[in-house]
């Protein structure tokens, strides 16, 4: 198969997957994916021109965001703090091109962070920032 054809096949099937909130989530990354190793394509050839075709469509890829909140976390040494969470989370922000609400991105962000093992958090002396965002998010 072309390249020119399998672009045209991915922006089918973003437009498929993606019509209503043009935000592709793990679950539709995966079943477009699916489909380029059916046509023979590599998975990192896939995953590579299915990220082009996003960024140049207008679409927000979850993968991206959680690539983006793993690379912050990792620059950080020892605890996170507020300050810290909120950059991460201004730069998801940025990333997810209004398609996503605060909520669902910190949701993401806690996700991630809590697979990581980065939830080692910088609290004050009689708060708890992240157990009281947690709480709000309907997480603890």
């Amino acid at each position: 198969m072309s390249l020119e054809a399998i672009d045209k096949r991915f922006v089918d099937e973003i437009k498929l997957r993606a019509y209503d909130d043009k935000y592709i989530d793990k679950i539709e990354e995966r079943e477009i994916l699916q489909i380029a190793i059916q046509q023979g394509m590599a998975i990192e050839s896939a995953r590579t021109a299915l990220a082009q075709v996003c960024e140049r469509e207008g679409y927000a890829l979850e993968s991206s965001f959680v690539k983006l909140v793993k690379d912050r976390t990792e620059k950080l040494d020892g605890k996170i703090s507020q300050q810290e969470f909120d950059g991460i989370l201004q730069s998801a922000r940025q990333a997810a091109l209004g398609r996503r609400s605060d909520r669902d991105l910190k949701k993401l962000i806690v996700l991630v962070l809590e697979d990581a093992g980065f939830n080692r958090v910088k609290t004050g002396w009689f708060t708890d920032w992240y157990a009281s965002m947690k709480r709000d998010l309907g997480m603890a």
